[in-house]
């Protein structure tokens, strides 16, 4: 599968309005991404994904959903990257923001985990739902390194193709102006690591939240706390971790 870093496109100046009108993206991030919707590595993942539709197999998140991490989260508000693995593949449960679910689901064991380390570290008690959009719009992007999975298989759409699209990402906030806290949780967002060249941004990484890790070093890494502390020192409104 071809680098997406080769040979940038100029979407806007090769392809019809019509089709670029398509991609329902926050303009913060349209303009900067949108050659990489016509890489070769998108267009085999868009294949990908309507040939396992047609096949009758459920895809999580919903469409519309898919870049919700994005949507929620405009580019220059970014202040904090937390950066998970593929969405859940439960019913009900992926709407395109890592780690969180609907406020009529139930919370899933890794984020019961995240709210337990978040009481842990700042006395913040769980809340009644699992919804993460609070975070998202005060400047958390809550991104998978993975957008798709197939219901009831775990990391079912991994290296199809989405790892280079979210390298992007990475890419565009590591070169933001101003410092961003990057939450690491688990080995496929540790990967990323060698994406954030840039020295003023804070890394902070450890195991997945999942029951399988958490209580190898997930619980106890006091990550919202020091993140909150990283963006007072730079003169950056803390975030409010409570829902």
């Amino acid at each position: 599968m071809e680098n997406s870093t080769t040979q940038p496109l100029d979407a806007k100046k090769i392809l019809p309005t019509a089709k670029t009108d398509r991609i329902q993206l926050h303009p913060s991030w349209k303009e900067p991404l949108l050659a990489e919707f016509f890489q070769p590595y998108m267009i085999e993942l868009h294949e990908f994904l309507e040939r396992e539709m047609k096949m009758g197999k459920t895809i999580y998140p919903k469409g519309p959903d898919v870049f919700n991490a994005l949507n929620e989260c405009p580019l220059e508000n970014v202040k904090v990257v937390i950066l998970g693995q593929d969405p859940y593949h439960g019913p009900g449960q992926a709407h395109g923001l890592c780690f969180s679910v609907q406020k009529n689901v139930r919370p899933p064991p890794s984020l019961m985990n995240i709210f337990k380390e978040l009481e842990s570290d700042l006395g913040i008690p769980r809340p009644n739902h699992g919804h993460l959009d609070k975070w998202a719009k005060q400047g958390v992007l809550l991104l998978n390194t993975v957008l798709t999975v197939e219901s009831g298989k775990a990391a079912s759409h991994h290296g199809k193709g989405w790892e280079n699209f979210t390298d992007q990402v990475i890419h565009l906030v590591d070169e933001l102006p101003h410092s961003v806290a990057y939450l690491l949780w688990g080995s496929p967002a540790q990967k990323k690591e060698a994406l954030i060249q840039n020295k003023r941004h804070l890394i902070l990484k450890s195991p997945h939240p999942s029951p399988l890790s958490a209580y190898r070093g997930f619980l106890g890494n006091k990550h919202f706390s020091k993140t909150n502390t990283h963006l007072k020192k730079q003169k950056i409104e803390p975030i409010d971790w409570s829902l």
